[in-house]
């Protein structure tokens, strides 16, 4: 009988869509964005401006690899649109300069804050993007223009991958690790280390002490709450205030950090993690008739 497969607790679900109410076919310009991170990947294509559609996909060793698959994802879910069909597309992320059908490529920085312009609307401020590797607080203006930033690239802590981490050694899927942090009777002291290898080592310490998984989950996420929040308290934190990347989806961490901030963050119904590939397309839209 063969060795049954080891489940992957810190996986996110790929998922790809397309919006079946528009018809691309008629569409006057045409643009991608592709958001190459260290953990995810995300395509988007837009219509003449409008979200159409779209693709998150896990990122391989291979960056340009992982832009061609994400991108292919996301054509899969369309009406028969193809590559070539997209007129203009910028990269963006960790691996921007490695997306081999880009015609341009723009930092993390401008395509988050033009993106979170977007998907939340002119009102939005500050943008903390919480992405696989690092955090980054943006002020913006009206126009989704970047006005100061603020990046840590030092330390997993607080990012996506530190919480990978902590999902699989305790065994809990992923998205069920924001929920299951506030099902406990009391709030948890938070962990004493915000290093994901020290607080590795002081949660097994913590379940050995009797506690349980949503409490040892709890204490996590309030450490890496805090760990943030001390962080974009330098940028002056303010009103609106979004929060984009695959962190957003944890409400473990998100409830505590506005809880530290004094602030609602606002919320979409659009993935939290596209926003940086959106930007990228809504920036391709205006270098091509700019090209024009």
């Amino acid at each position: 009988m063969a060795e049954e497969e080891k489940k992957e607790f810190w996986r996110w679900t790929e998922t790809n869509w397309a919006n079946k109410d528009i018809d691309w076919r008629k569409g006057k310009t045409i643009t991608g964005g592709v958001d190459v991170g260290s953990v995810s990947s995300q395509a988007v294509i837009m219509v003449d401006g409008q979200l159409y559609a779209s693709a998150n996909t896990r990122t391989g060793y291979n960056s340009p690899q992982s832009a061609v698959n994400v991108m292919n994802w996301a054509l899969e879910a369309t009406d028969g649109m193809k590559l070539e069909d997209i007129k203009f597309t910028v990269g963006t992320g960790y691996g921007r300069v490695k997306v081999p059908f880009s015609n341009k490529a723009i930092t993390e920085i401008a395509c988050h804050a033009r993106g979170a312009n977007y998907m939340y609307g002119p009102s939005v401020r500050t943008v903390m993007d919480m992405g696989g590797q690092d955090l980054k607080a943006i002020r913006t203006d009206d126009k989704g223009k970047v006005l100061n930033f603020l990046m840590n690239e030092k330390c997993a802590a607080g990012t996506g991958r530190g919480m990978e981490v902590i999902a699989d050694l305790l065994q809990v899927p992923i998205v069920e690790v924001g929920e299951r942090s506030f099902d406990v009777d009391k709030e948890p002291p938070p962990v004493s280390t915000t290093c994901v290898l020290f607080a590795k080592a002081e949660m097994l310490g913590l379940l050995k002490k009797g506690y349980s998984v949503n409490q040892a989950l709890a204490a996590y996420c309030s450490a890496m709450s805090y760990r943030v929040f001390t962080m974009i308290r330098e940028v002056d934190v303010v009103e609106d205030f979004v929060i984009t990347g695959g962190i957003a989806k944890n409400r473990g961490i998100v409830e505590r950090l506005e809880g530290h901030l004094g602030l609602k963050s606002l919320k979409t119904e659009v993935d939290y993690q596209l926003a940086g590939a959106i930007g990228a397309a809504l920036f391709g839209r205006v270098l091509y008739e700019k090209q024009k």
